[in-house]
C-alpha cells in the first residue's frame, strides 16, 4: 500500500472539482480530469491567464497551484476501471482526478448479496440501507493523494468528507495512469 501524501494544491483542486460537480446535481456519469501545474499552464498558454483570473507574472503563481482540465468523451460503454487501465498521461499532466458515483451498502448486506451480477445490482438498488456516494479521487506525480466524499442523504457542502486515503483502490488505479 502506498503511504498517502497530502499536498495543498491537490486538496484545493479536489475541492474545486467537488464544488463544480455538485452544482450539476446527482446521477452524473464518471468524469475525468487532467491536473496541470497552473504556472506551467500559463507559461505554455499565456492566453489562459485572463480566463483563469491570473493576470500578471506567472512567477507569482503558487508553486503547488493546480488547474483541473476536464476530459471530454469519457467512454461509457466500459467500466471506469477498464477506462483507467487504458489511460496514460503525457508528462505535461502533473496529476489526475476522477469523479464517480457509487451505491454502497452496509457491511451486513454482504451476507445476502447474490453471486449473479444482474441480481446483485437489483439487490443493491432495492436495499433499504443503500447510500449514494459521490467520490472524487486525485493523485499527482509526487505521490500526493486526496479524496472527497459526498453522501446524497447529506447533500450539503459542510458535510463533504475529505482525506488522503478514503478510496485507496481507486487512488491506486489512478496512480498507474501516471506511470511511464
Amino acid at each position: 500500500m502506498v503511504e498517502p501524501v497530502e499536498t495543498h494544491g491537490l486538496s484545493v483542486a479536489v475541492e474545486e472539482i467537488e464544488a463544480h460537480v455538485a452544482g450539476d446535481g446527482w446521477d452524473q456519469p464518471a468524469r475525468l480530469y487532467a491536473l496541470a501545474r497552473t504556472r506551467d499552464l500559463i507559461v505554455r498558454e499565456p492566453g489562459l491567464a485572463d480566463a483563469l483570473g491570473l493576470a500578471g507574472d506567472p512567477d507569482e503563481i503558487d508553486d503547488e497551484a493546480l488547474t483541473p482540465v476536464e476530459q471530454e468523451h469519457v467512454p461509457v460503454d466500459r467500466s471506469l476501471e477498464e477506462v483507467l487501465e487504458a489511460i496514460t498521461w503525457p508528462a505535461e499532466v502533473f496529476g489526475c482526478a476522477v469523479v464517480v458515483e457509487r451505491l454502497v451498502l452496509p457491511p451486513e448486506a454482504d451476507a445476502d448479496m447474490p453471486d449473479d451480477p444482474a441480481e446483485a445490482e437489483t439487490y443493491a438498488a432495492s436495499h433499504p440501507g443503500r447510500e449514494d456516494v459521490r467520490m472524487i479521487a486525485a493523485v499527482d506525480r509526487d505521490g500526493g493523494r486526496w479524496c472527497a466524499l459526498r453522501l446524497r442523504s447529506h447533500d450539503e457542502d459542510k458535510a463533504v468528507v475529505t482525506g488522503p486515503d478514503l478510496v485507496p483502490a481507486l487512488l491506486d488505479l489512478l496512480s498507474t495512469t501516471l506511470m511511464d
